[in-house]
């Protein structure tokens, strides 16, 4: 039997994964970091427009605090996600970002003086104070009132992932890749560790530890048409579902992110929009104004994504060999400008569509459609990043449904919320691993390597009839069709069931190669039946949520509403189904800092308002109203009316020019 011991133990490599564990290291417990690839090749690194923190320095960030980053995060998410948990990830964010730059992230910065930028797609001159000189910058981004997604170029990720690896380096976290995490290992409730193939060598070893941290990234693998690394496969979700006791939260809440580039799917950073870069359609005109006056291309991603699609349905689609499409156009932002803060997406579209974006005309357009980018659910955890069911399971990042982006998440928001709730969640896990102890019998240690053993035996035995590569495909292009942006009761209700037949196939399978190494077929034998229980919690999930809210779309059920589903989608799955078991978690309208309300997109009058919504919105502001009138700051009111828990070192105030 193979063990291997250490006080805190972290799957996934990512900017998540790797803060988690300079938060336990640095604390004195033994950390080991396990990852699919080397850490510094994680798809972390494919982050290109920028990180959201309230720093309010350029001119049009001015003003900016954790209220409105706060008020933003909370409309974005269509009033899904948890409000503590956004309050706790407001304030962590500008200490997070200062703390990275004194880490080595090189932050694009403020130059003083006047500075054309491309506002409506017009251009316009800013001029930027003095005393901002050399402080961090930052862009407009999607949803946001605020220009406030800080970045470096368009790099962003790229720079974040090799500070923070640099810095677990510096802290001796033990790190080893090409490791992967097949199952969890648990006991009377309380999770010990996992059992990990090694990539190399097959071989199976136990790794041990007081507590255990997932931030395996998300699961956009799921579907055809994704941004995703080949290895977001959503594994490290899986295998906490597979213990029949952990739950998944909001699966159905999938994002599609407006600009990837045809055919590859490789992203065109929402900077480009932010930058001032326009969407045209086949006739070369600027289609987002007609559908939404006030944002336009700046609208939340689930918004514009489904207006470009929209805008196809109507015929207004370009015509190509991979499908309709449309352009996005940021000619208009000046070859100075691209080759100094998009520079990444100019040499995407010279490698991938042999154009150059900054060429002026439509030879310079990009072609684009929106494709599965983000996954909004994940483990249900506490706001302290521990599982609600087992005990010892953390977990942060994309893999998390902590939750903060509820059924939409807000561009730049996401590689933040790695790195801030790398800390927040990442002190809680230390402090979990400090005052337990490994107290799990040997027997049971015994029984998960043998049990994992004879599963790869036997999957190598298997004399099966179905393909798990066509098996694979098949579940990908079921999602992209019938699970997607739009969807209706009859594609959803023949997903599942397609879905679960696949599922059997996935587990009566054929592998032609008999050795435990280098064996793809053999790896997808037992990556695919948990993809495809996955694929059965957002499918199933988004049949029963009758709603239109964020990212979820029904066709059929066009109003969000708040009367009968402002809840949290709950999965458990039973040992032996061959479907998952739904529950609801009710989120608290009469604790919320900001009821639920119109969101500001569309027509008005579509959603069925919850009755408690107006009784809390009279007493927030009834506070609200009292407390200014008595000189009360603005700190001190939103204690008032929602207090949150936090790690006092990240509640402290933040500095800013003239605010607090």
């Amino acid at each position: 039997m193979n063990v291997k011991y250490c006080d805190a133990l972290v799957i996934g490599g990512g900017l998540a994964g790797l803060r988690a564990a300079v938060a336990s290291q640095s604390k004195g417990l033994s950390t080991t970091v396990l990852s699919l690839v080397p850490v510094k090749r994680s798809h972390s690194a494919a982050a290109q427009g920028g990180m959201q923190a309230s720093l309010g320095n350029s001119k049009m960030s001015r003003g900016d605090n954790e209220d409105v980053h706060f008020a933003d995060t909370v409309k974005g998410s269509d009033w899904g996600c948890d409000q503590e948990v956004a309050r706790m990830f407001v304030t962590t964010a500008p200490k997070a970002i200062r703390q990275l730059a004194a880490w080595g992230v090189p932050w694009t910065r403020i130059t003083k003086g006047p500075r054309e930028v491309v506002m409506n797609a017009e251009r316009t001159t800013l001029v930027e104070d003095d005393e901002v000189h050399g402080y961090i910058h930052s862009r407009d981004f999607g949803g946001t009132k605020k220009w406030r997604t800080c970045y470096t170029a368009d790099a962003t990720g790229h720079t974040m992932l090799f500070g923070v690896a640099n810095e677990a380096l510096k802290h001796n976290v033990n790190i080893e890749d090409r490791k992967e995490a097949i199952s969890l290992i648990h006991e009377n409730n309380r999770c010990y560790g996992a059992i990990v193939r090694d990539l190399v060598t097959g071989e199976l070893t136990a790794y041990v530890a007081k507590g255990t941290l997932i931030a395996t990234g998300g699961y956009g693998r799921l579907y055809k048409q994704t941004t995703n690394a080949v290895i977001c496969e959503g594994i490290g979700a899986a295998i906490a579902l597979e213990t029949g006791i952990a739950t998944l939260g909001n699966m159905e809440a999938v994002q599609f992110h407006p600009t990837p580039i045809v055919p590859s799917g490789i992203l065109l950073t929402e900077g480009c929009r932010g930058d001032g870069g326009i969407l045209r359609d086949v006739d070369g005109y600027r289609f987002m104004p007609d559908y939404e006056p006030e944002k336009k291309e700046l609208a939340s991603r689930d918004v514009v994504s489904r207006r470009m699609l929209e805008h196809i349905r109507n015929g207004k689609g370009v015509k190509s060999p991979y499908g309709d499409h449309l352009w996005l156009d940021i000619s208009i932002l000046g070859r100075e400008h691209i080759e100094k803060n998009l520079r990444d997406v100019q040499e995407i579209c010279e490698i991938f569509n042999g154009i150059d974006p900054a060429d002026e005309g439509p030879k310079g357009w990009a072609p684009v459609l929106p494709m599965q980018h983000y996954s909004m659910g994940g483990i249900r955890t506490k706001p302290t990043g521990e599982s609600q069911k087992l005990d010892g399971l953390f977990s942060c990042g994309e893999a998390a449904c902590w939750d903060m982006h509820g059924f939409n998440r807000l561009g730049g928001n996401s590689v933040s919320e790695t790195v801030v709730a790398g800390m927040i969640v990442g002190d809680y896990f230390a402090d979990f691993c400090a005052s337990h102890d490994i107290d799990i019998s040997s027997k049971t240690l015994q029984a998960s390597i043998d049990d994992k053993t004879k599963y790869m035996n036997d999957l190598l035995e298997k004399e099966g009839t179905n393909d798990i590569f066509e098996i694979k495909n098949e579940m990908k292009a079921i999602m992209w069709d019938k699970v997607a942006i739009f969807r209706d009761e009859e594609g959803l209700s023949e997903a599942v069931q397609k879905l679960e037949e696949l599922y059997k196939k996935s587990l009566d399978v054929k592998i032609e190669s008999k050795t435990l190494t280098a064996n793809p077929q053999l790896e997808e034998a037992y990556r695919v039946p948990m993809m495809l229980k996955l694929s059965l919690c957002v499918a199933l999930g988004a049949l029963e949520r009758k709603e239109s809210r964020g990212a979820h779309y029904r066709e059929d059920y066009l109003k969000r509403d708040d009367a009968n589903w402002l809840k949290r989608t709950l999965a458990t799955w039973n040992e032996g189904d061959t479907l998952p078991t739904l529950s609801y978690e009710d989120l608290d309208i009469m604790k919320m800092e900001m009821p639920p309300a119109f969101r500001g997109y569309g027509a008005k009058g579509m959603m069925i308002e919850n009755e408690l919504s107006v009784k809390r919105q009279e007493e927030v502001d009834k506070k609200r109203e009292e407390m200014e009138a008595d000189g009360k700051d603005r700190i001190e009111i939103q204690d008032a009316l929602m207090p949150f828990e936090l790690q006092p070192l990240f509640k402290a105030l933040n500095e800013r020019l003239g605010d607090k």
